[in-house]
């Protein structure tokens, strides 16, 4: 009778298929709904890291942009020759690259109007691929803005405002400015 009784205490001792299976239901429903409550958050870190690449390039841009001439008509190193005031020519009206103008000879800040970059395309002022951009889109837009409200004049010779907006590989869109004087 002893023997019969060490043999169903151990007949009693681990799980039926029946339980094992309801455990791994309850194991899968509650992974999916940390699943479902972990996602939005890297989600939200990738989209921080967009954000950060976004402004390095548009920081980049604003950099070679500020390094040209005001106008056409300017002194390229700024400051002797003005355009736009007494004995210097004046400004011009025309914003965009001029004939024959590309991005590695642009010289001044309006030849960039226009610029555009769609996925694939953003290069350096050499003509190389940026291939941490490849995702991103950008667009440069500069116009006169004399009292700096943000909104374009026809005042072509005191300062210049340089708009550039990036969309990151989720679609965010930031938009950067700054302005260059006449100086």
């Amino acid at each position: 009778m002893l023997s019969n009784a060490l043999f169903f205490r151990n007949l009693e001792k681990g799980f039926t298929l029946l339980e094992t299976v309801i455990g791994i239901v309850v194991l899968a429903i509650s992974f999916s709904v940390l699943t479902s409550l972990i996602y939005p958050f890297t989600e939200q870190s990738a989209e921080q890291i967009h954000q950060v690449n976004a402004a390095k390039l548009a920081q980049s841009m604003m950099n070679e942009i500020q390094n040209k001439a005001f106008d056409e008509n300017s002194d390229m190193a700024g400051g002797i020759i003005r355009c736009g005031e007494s004995l210097a020519p004046s400004c011009s009206n025309s914003m965009g690259p001029e004939s024959g103008e590309a991005r590695e000879t642009f010289n001044d800040v309006d030849d960039y109007h226009g610029l555009t970059y769609y996925a694939g395309e953003i290069e350096n002022s050499q003509g190389q691929l940026l291939n941490p951009y490849a995702s991103y889109e950008m667009s440069i837009t500069v116009c006169n803005d004399s009292d700096y409200n943000g909104i374009c004049d026809a005042n072509t010779n005191t300062a210049k405002k340089i708009s550039i907006q990036i969309t990151s590989p989720t679609g965010f869109t930031l938009d950067f400015s700054t302005y260059r004087v006449n100086f």
